[in-house]
């Protein structure tokens, strides 16, 4: 899977924050949306706070502004909602560049653009510095259960596979001439799909079964056991608690 899509999110480098342990990074990353989404909204200034604290991270992790700032595009449906919401909304209307708007919906469309772009940067963060198989041992060893842990592998495992046949159909089907043009090429594009639905489960019966024969009794062996030092915890607890000591500062001045 070396250019794989999973692999897109992943800066390889040797940072101290790619050096860091998968589960603590989880860890840190779970507690500051928390605490980012505990934040009242008015608190514009915490909200910079906490930027300004992404940023720190990228800095040390070695992560481009402009590696960043094209993975955010996945915000996308998330700044549609956002922008749609003073115009939806219900309550008393403000005038905005001429505009007649809600002004509750102004203020939830803040609350969610902030709040999601902070936990979105976070995420493209951690999926930078870290390697996807670290991610899902770091998802073993903060013992998520088995099931989804080996659901996300596969996942991960065969995504690029399944991207690879659905290239390769698109392409027999250029071959033939064939043009996704309006409704008509509905028909054929739902017999590729079922086509491929059919060819992925086929896919996943042969690979359970030569699982099986190789000794699979429903369960990952574990990767690694290794005690985490006290180090390390320290330096992920850096991000949760100054952005902790901000969301304390906000509430209190709120």
């Amino acid at each position: 899977m070396a250019a794989g899509h999973t692999h897109l999110l992943h800066l390889h480098g040797h940072s101290p924050v790619h050096r860091l342990p998968a589960h603590c990074k989880l860890v840190a990353l779970v507690t500051f949306v928390l605490v980012v989404v505990a934040t009242p909204r008015t608190a514009f200034w915490a909200f910079a706070g906490y930027a300004v604290l992404l940023l720190a991270v990228a800095a040390v992790g070695r992560v481009p502004l402009g590696f960043l700032a094209r993975r955010v595009v996945v915000e996308t449906p998330v700044i549609v909602f956002a922008v749609l919401l003073p115009f939806i909304a219900q309550g008393p209307r403000v005038d905005v560049a001429g505009l007649a708007v809600s002004q509750s919906g102004l203020w939830s469309a803040w609350n969610v653009l902030a709040k999601a772009t902070l936990g979105v940067v976070g995420s493209i963060l951690l999926a930078a510095t870290t390697d996807q198989r670290d991610l899902l041992a770091g998802l073993q060893r903060l013992r998520l259960p088995g099931q989804l842990v080996q659901i996300a592998t596969f996942m991960v495992r065969y995504l690029d596979v399944i991207t690879g046949q659905l290239g390769r159909m698109r392409i027999a089907r250029a071959a033939r001439g064939f043009e996704p043009r309006g409704p008509r090429s509905w028909p054929v594009l739902a017999r590729s799909a079922g086509t491929l639905f059919i060819r992925s489960y086929e896919r996943g019966e042969r690979v359970h079964l030569a699982m099986l024969s190789r000794g699979y009794a429903g369960s990952l062996p574990v990767l690694s056991e290794d005690r985490t030092p006290p180090a390390a915890w320290a330096a992920v607890a850096v991000l949760p608690l100054c952005a902790f000591v901000l969301a304390v500062g906000a509430w209190w001045t709120s």
